[in-house]
């Protein structure tokens, strides 16, 4: 496996410094691409140089990191994120946990713990390998707690959020998937697929028709399969900008 391409963001300088020691001495697992101290020159430089982990300091120079990860959220890929803190506050924990990041440490960075880090994004990156791979053979690869399910895009309607989980819908079944909404749109969004809501991802090529008074679209497969979704307001204004 390539060594994972890493931007270090951090505004204090000794954080910084002690953080990049420790992730050289984890070469070749991790590449440093970058390191950036403050909240603007960060997200310019993660936009460019697209890594595929960022270890974001969650407060930068008084601003949140949180506000940061959202805006690189709508980024294709966006990166996977760990989040680095002093301060053992449980309002920050709970944003990691929302915003899907992969760990939280806590600073003075521990080094075993960093590395088990290191270990769920090399397991996240096979995975994407996987996918990608997967998804050049005409199919879509999901993980699911008994193994794997293989669907082609076209077959799926739609994809709702089911916690920390999502369900894929076909016309045949649906299935409980081992991965957050947000994963998934991170590598459909090129697919004609798109994220109405918090709680809903539509396959477009599959919209029959829309009833925006009561917020209800109807979807239809190529061999006349019918099946219908309630989506938020915003939702449904998100659906038909996507379309149109």
């Amino acid at each position: 496996m390539e060594p994972i391409k890493t931007v270090v963001v951090e505004d204090e300088q000794l954080p910084r410094l002690a953080l990049l020691q420790k992730l050289k001495a984890l070469w070749p697992r991790v590449e440093i691409t970058d390191s950036c101290d403050n909240y603007e020159t960060a997200l310019e430089t993660i936009k460019r140089t697209k890594p595929q982990l960022v270890f974001l300091d969650i407060q930068l120079h008084g601003r949140n990191s949180i506000d940061m990860l959202k805006e690189l959220r709508q980024s294709s890929p966006s990166p996977y994120v760990i989040f680095t803190t002093a301060y053992d506050k449980q309002e920050y924990l709970l944003n990691a946990i929302r915003m899907q990041a992969v760990d939280y440490l806590l600073k003075p960075i521990d080094k075993k713990e960093l590395s088990a880090a290191i270990d769920k994004v090399e397991k996240l990156c096979r995975h994407d390998q996987l996918i990608e791979e997967t998804r050049h053979g005409g199919k879509c690869l999901f993980r699911t707690a008994s193994g794997h399910l293989f669907v082609s895009t076209d077959d799926i309607f739609f994809i709702r959020s089911n916690g920390n989980y999502s369900v894929v819908v076909t016309s045949a079944e649906e299935v409980m998937v081992m991965e957050s909404l947000i994963g998934i749109e991170r590598r459909l969004q090129d697919c004609n697929f798109v994220r109405t809501d918090r709680q809903h991802i539509i396959n477009k090529r599959m919209v029959y028709k829309i009833n925006s008074k009561k917020a209800q679209c109807l979807l239809q497969a190529p061999d006349g399969t019918k099946m219908e979704v309630q989506l938020s307001k915003n939702g449904m204004e998100q659906l038909i900008l996507s379309i149109s």
